[in-house]
C-alpha cells in the first residue's frame, strides 16, 4: 500500500468498537430484570427488547459486508458510532414517557445498538485483514475477537459493582458511550487501509459457493450454536437470580474465561479439528447448561465454567470452518454466517421470554412463591434450553463422520 497508514491506532480503535458492542449486550443483560420491574414489562416483552438488539446486528453485518468496497470502513464506522449513541441515549431517556411509549423507544433503542454492533463487524473484520496478511493477520483478528467476551467481562464487572452501589438501571447506559468516544478519537483523522478489490469482483461465485449442501448444514447449526452460547448469556441475570450466586458474576467468569480460551485456541483446534472442537463443544456445554437447571449455590459457578469451555469456540470456529471448507464463498459467506447467528438469537429471544413466563405461571400453580418460585422457573427454562445443545450433538457427530479423512483443517482465524 502506498497509503500512510496508523495500523495500530486502527486496531486499537476496532478493539474499543468492540469493547462497545459487548458492554451493550452485558449491561443490558444486567440490567434486564431492573427496567422489567421498573416498567412491568413481562419476561416475554423483555425477550422482545432483546430480539431488537440480535436483529439489528445481522442485518446490519451483511449489508455492511456488501458495501464495504463500495464506501469502506470509515463511513461503516461513523454509522456504527451514531447508532450506538443514540440506542444509549434513547434508553436513558425511555422511562420518561408513558409505558407504551417507552417500550416503542426502547425497541427502537436496542435495534439501533444492534445496528451498530454489526457495523463493527462489517468494517473492523475486513479492515484487519486489509492492513495485515498471512499469519499476522490471523494473530490481530484473534486478538481482536477476544474483546467480545472480554468486553462483557468488565461490562458484567461494572454493572455488578454499581448495582452493588445502588446505581440505577439507567445510570449503567452511561457507560456504553465511553468506548464508543475513544474509538471515535482514536479513528479521527486516519488514513483507512484501501478495501481490496478482490472479493467485490467476486459476489456471484461467492454466491455459488454458498449453494452447496454443506453450507447449508452449516448454515442450520450456525443457527443452534449462537443460541446455545447466547441464550443463557442474555438471560443470565433473570433466570439465575434466585440461584444463590451472583448472576453478573457469572457472566463474568463465563466471558472471563472465554476471552482466555480464545487468546490460546489455536493448539487446542490443531490437536482436535475443527469438528472435533465443535462436538466437544457441543457435548461440555450440554453438560453446563444441564447443571445450571440443577445446581444451587457455588456449584453454579462450577457449570459456568463447563459452559464457558463449552461455548468458547463456537464462534471463532464456525467462521473459521467456512473458511477453510468452503473458501470460495468468500467474506460474503463468512458475514452470512456470522448474519444468521445473530438472527437466530433473534428469533429465539421471545420464545425464551415466554418460557419463562410459563414456567413461571406452572410453579405458581404448584404453590411456590418467593425465591422458590423464581430458582424452580429459572431451572426449567434452562432445561429447555438443553434442546439446542443435544442436537447439536447429533449434528456435529454427522459433520465429524461426514468431514472425517478429508483436506486437514485449518485454525479458524476469526
Amino acid at each position: 500500500m502506498t497509503q500512510t497508514i496508523n495500523k495500530s491506532a486502527l486496531f486499537n480503535a476496532s478493539c474499543f468498537a468492540l469493547i462497545t458492542t459487548a458492554f451493550s449486550f452485558s449491561i443490558s443483560a444486567g440490567t434486564l430484570k431492573q427496567l422489567g420491574d421498573d416498567l412491568g414489562y413481562t419476561a416475554e416483552k423483555l425477550g422482545y427488547l432483546n430480539s431488537l438488539w440480535f436483529f439489528g446486528f445481522p442485518i446490519a453485518m451483511i449489508i455492511g459486508g456488501l458495501i464495504y468496497h463500495s464506501i469502506g470502513p470509515k463511513k461503516i464506522m461513523q454509522i456504527a458510532f451514531l447508532a450506538h449513541f443514540l440506542g444509549a441515549a434513547m434508553t436513558l431517556f425511555a422511562i420518561y414517557f408513558v409505558s407504551d411509549s417507552s417500550y416503542i423507544i426502547l425497541l427502537a433503542s436496542n435495534l439501533l445498538m444492534g445496528i451498530g454492533c454489526g457495523c463493527t463487524e462489517a468494517a473492523c473484520n475486513p479492515m484487519i485483514a486489509d492492513m495485515y496478511t498471512g499469519e499476522k493477520m490471523n494473530k490481530m483478528l484473534n486478538r481482536f475477537h477476544m474483546w467480545f467476551p472480554g468486553g462483557i467481562f468488565v461490562g458484567a464487572l461494572l454493572s455488578e459493582l454499581m448495582s452493588s452501589l445502588g446505581f440505577s438501571w439507567q445510570s449503567q447506559f452511561w457507560l456504553i458511550p465511553i468506548p464508543a468516544l475513544v474509538y471515535v478519537y482514536l479513528f479521527k483523522g486516519k488514513t483507512f487501509p484501501k478495501a481490496s478489490v478482490e472479493q467485490a469482483s467476486s459476489l456471484s461465485a461467492n454466491f455459488k459457493a454458498m449453494f452447496s449442501l454443506l453450507f447449508f448444514f452449516i448454515f442450520c447449526c450456525m443457527a443452534l450454536t449462537a443460541i446455545t452460547e447466547f441464550g443463557p448469556q442474555k438471560w443470565t441475570g433473570l433466570v439465575l437470580e434466585s440461584s444463590g450466586a451472583k448472576p453478573m458474576l457469572i457472566l463474568a467468569l463465563t466471558t472471563g474465561l472465554m476471552a482466555f480460551l480464545r487468546f490460546f485456541g489455536g493448539p487446542v483446534t490443531k490437536a482436535l479439528g475443527q469438528t472435533g472442537v465443535l462436538l466437544a463443544g457441543a457435548i461440555i456445554s450440554a453438560i453446563g447448561i444441564y447443571l445450571f437447571s440443577t445446581q444451587t449455590g457455588a456449584m453454579v459457578y462450577v457449570a459456568a465454567i463447563f459452559f464457558a469451555m463449552g461455548v468458547a469456540y463456537f464462534w471463532p470456529t464456525m467462521l473459521g470452518f467456512v473458511a477453510a471448507k468452503i473458501p470460495k464463498s468468500g467474506a460474503l459467506g463468512m458475514s452470512i454466517i456470522g448474519g444468521v447467528g445473530m438472527f437466530s438469537t433473534s428469533i429465539f429471544q421471545p420464545f425464551i421470554g415466554s418460557w419463562i413466563d410459563s414456567d413461571i405461571a406452572e410453579q405458581k400453580a404448584l404453590g411456590l412463591t418467593g425465591a422458590e418460585l423464581d430458582l424452580a422457573a429459572g431451572q426449567a427454562t434452562l432445561s429447555t434450553m438443553m434442546t439446542f445443545p443435544i442436537i447439536l450433538i447429533v449434528a456435529f457427530l454427522v459433520l465429524f463422520f461426514w468431514q472425517r479423512g478429508k483436506a486437514p483443517a485449518a485454525v479458524a482465524a476469526h
